[in-house]
């Protein structure tokens, strides 16, 4: 499928507003959200939500892992101004401006990084130095769960994806890729238990854990 590695939207108003007012119709979102909240961890005290975009998902969190402190990342304006209200009425969400296709600020360690339909903006090298990133910023037995837009094997299932979703066009600013990829990029840089825990046409659910220390070698 082809991409436009150099274009991207999502600085625009009218772009961000016009996914702002479709998001909540997206097929099926709902239930790969639930799933994600499967594998945050119960105990999670710092939690990081990358591409937090007007926070759908921070907030569905927070609401079951309500005494974490949470971090959201953004750098669209006019998302960050959804967020800057919310981290104004709530002292345990700090919002942090960046472009995540340049290396993480630090932050500290989290618990749990969450994301949502964000991570297929980037290239796909930097989707690769983007996962180790978040590998390091957890801490040992921390959970990574991405709910993401991936690649579809064919053309005419991806035509079909964009007619299930009436979306007539494709997003230039999306670089899609395929699954089994980043599932194998997960395991080669560390993360246990990866697998996709859910998945409808071209969303799918990808997670893996970041070993304890004393962690077994994990099971064939």
């Amino acid at each position: 499928m082809p991409t436009l590695p150099d274009v991207n939207l999502w600085p625009d108003a009218e772009h961000a507003l016009d996914y702002l007012r479709r998001a909540d119709s997206i097929p099926h979102r709902v239930e790969g959200e639930a799933a994600l909240l499967e594998f945050v961890p119960v105990e999670a005290r710092r939690i990081l939500d990358l591409g937090s975009g007007g926070g759908r998902l921070l907030a569905l969190v927070k609401s079951a892992r309500p005494r974490a402190q949470f971090v959201g990342l953004d750098f669209s304006p006019t998302m960050l101004d959804v967020l800057y209200k919310l981290s104004d009425t709530d002292s345990n969400v700090t919002i942090v401006s960046h472009d995540f296709e340049n290396q993480m600020p630090p932050m500290g360690m989290f618990d749990a990084v969450i994301s949502s339909f964000a991570i297929h903006h980037v290239s796909h090298e930097r989707k690769r130095t983007l996962y180790q990133e978040i590998f390091e910023l957890l801490v040992p037995g921390g959970a990574f769960c991405n709910l993401e837009h991936i690649a579809s094997p064919t053309s005419r299932l991806h035509a079909g994806f964009l007619q299930a979703i009436s979306w007539a066009d494709e997003d230039p600013s999306n670089k899609l890729l395929d699954l089994e990829t980043q599932l194998a990029w997960l395991c080669e840089i560390g993360f246990v238990d990866v697998d996709c825990h859910w998945k409808w046409r071209e969303l799918a659910l990808l997670a893996g854990v970041k070993p304890s220390v004393t962690s077994a070698a994990p099971m064939d």
